[in-house]
């Protein structure tokens, strides 16, 4: 199937675009309580964006677990702050659901560092580098498939920031939510264009 999605794009090209963030609600959850309501909640849609944050390692042999899970809607972004609930079972439940498809990118790498954590089966996940490689376009990652399917760039500075620190910021409470609701903003459009 041609793509009538640019096959390149260069960085300069990226700049250029105009900046996109999620607008939606962005939820911070900290408790299995909170948890709880929040997944009751996932769970009455079909398709969420997903993924994660883990505070970076600058030194070889250092290893961190996975300090967060986003999930998102549309509208809502869900942010679990693994740090301080620790791996309730109502969000793992949620992950190995297969009757609810989880949109990210990339997203080998934050499936088996969660397993690390707590054991499940994750079911249902897609990743969209995999379905964009199927039509012809070239780029991988949240940043290159954002400027070529939603024509925008998003903001990475917040990528290495401390996601395990007692509070974030708002730069990193937008930029979390809009990593899991742009894989939803791109498989939308894919839709949209008949392509899933």
């Amino acid at each position: 199937m041609n793509s009538r999605f640019a096959e390149h794009i260069t960085k300069e090209d990226i700049q250029a675009l105009p900046l996109l963030a999620f607008e939606g609600k962005i939820h911070t959850l900290n408790t299995e309580e909170e948890c709880f309501e929040a997944v009751k909640d996932l769970r009455r849609f079909d398709v969420i964006g997903f993924d994660t944050e883990k505070k970076p390692t600058f030194n070889k042999g250092e290893y961190n677990h996975t300090a967060m899970v986003q999930l998102s809607t549309m509208d809502n972004a869900y942010l679990f702050r693994l740090n301080n609930m620790g791996y309730p079972a109502s969000l793992f439940d949620l992950m190995a659901d297969s009757s609810i498809l989880k949109l990210g990118i990339s997203i080998d790498d934050d499936l088996k560092d969660l397993n690390k954590a707590r054991t499940f089966h994750p079911q249902n996940f897609t990743d969209l580098n995999d379905v964009v490689r199927e039509i012809g376009v070239k780029h991988m990652g949240v940043k290159k498939l954002a400027a070529v399917f939603l024509e925008s760039r998003i903001s990475k500075n917040q990528q290495v920031s401390n996601w395990e620190n007692e509070t974030l910021t708002p730069a990193q409470l937008k930029y979390a939510a809009t990593d899991a609701w742009i894989c939803l903003a791109i498989y939308e459009k894919l839709k949209s264009q008949g392509y899933v």
